[in-house]
């Protein structure tokens, strides 16, 4: 075992369209990520160590509500050492929930299953994961010592403020920061919202997806900087994961260059604080299995 400074990507994607079709992929603009991607490609495109690290152990999560696709990320972990961790899918609003997420677990690589996401971004109502199914489904994930990735846009960040107040024992990470509206400059009702999602002990805050909701041609370091300080004063470095999101951030420069803007990011902080960013926070959310 190397002891190398880990880093952890905490939320990157897998998929092989010949096996599974991705719908989403067929949106206008997704064009450069409509193809394969697995994670040796990955090895291939994060090149770039961030703060002297390179990367040691990724969490790999589910892109379309489909349980087959949370088997096939399951039994990629148990062959494929980089992948620590896998997020999830399976149907909240099913009275069966707890009976799929243990028959998941029960596998022969369940150990791998951590957390369970569901594309709330996609959903219209205005107060879904406040719905009485879907709560009785997030209980029976947090009974059952999982997490959920919370993914949402910046309007619906209500819904995971109450959903906070609501299961304070359903440990939760915000995927994307929440997807502030980077493209717009507005964000002083996200940095709000955000703020109050932060007092919860038991939310955790992933620095990721950032890229793709900034104008994907022109992005600078100092229009992602806004963002980040208020992601550390709200949450501290304790509470905040690094993520590439992974192919999709090829549509905005990709691995290594979202890789260069987050160690600069990172320039005064300390030592400590900037594990916590790169691994701690991760590894504690997630235990991911390091690469041997």
């Amino acid at each position: 075992m190397s002891d190398a400074p880990a880093l952890v990507d905490a939320h990157h994607h897998v998929w092989n369209l010949d096996v599974r079709p991705q719908p989403w992929l067929d949106e206008p603009g997704h064009e450069p990520i409509r193809r394969n991607f697995d994670p040796y490609a990955l090895r291939s495109a994060a090149t770039r160590p961030i703060a002297g690290r390179r990367l040691t152990s990724s969490v790999v999560v589910q892109c379309v509500a489909s349980v087959p696709e949370t088997r096939d990320l399951l039994a990629l972990a148990d062959i494929d050492p980089l992948i620590g961790a896998v997020v999830g899918w399976a149907d909240l609003t099913s009275p069966a929930i707890g009976d799929v997420l243990d028959a998941l677990r029960a596998g022969q690589a369940g150990r791998y299953l951590r957390s369970v996401r569901h594309l709330v971004q996609g959903e219209s109502d205005p107060h879904w994961l406040q719905r009485p199914d879907v709560e009785r489904g997030l209980r029976a994930v947090g009974e059952r010592g999982l997490g959920y990735d919370v993914l949402i846009r910046s309007h619906q960040l209500p819904q995971a403020i109450r959903l906070a107040e609501r299961l304070p024992e359903l440990p939760l990470v915000l995927d994307h920061a929440g997807k502030p509206p980077l493209v717009r400059r507005e964000l002083t009702d996200w940095a709000q919202k955000l703020r109050m999602l932060a007092r919860h002990p038991q939310v955790r805050c992933k620095v990721s997806g950032l890229i793709t909701e900034a104008d994907h041609e022109k992005w600078t370091v100092d229009d992602i900087r806004p963002v980040w300080d208020v992601l550390l004063s709200a949450f501290g470095p304790d509470c905040l994961m690094f993520g590439s999101d992974w192919p999709v951030a090829n549509l905005a420069g990709g691995w290594n260059r979202w890789a260069a803007t987050v160690e600069e990011l990172l320039d005064g902080c300390s030592d400590t604080e900037i594990h916590a960013v790169l691994a701690g926070t991760a590894t504690a959310f997630y235990h991911p299995t390091p690469v041997p």
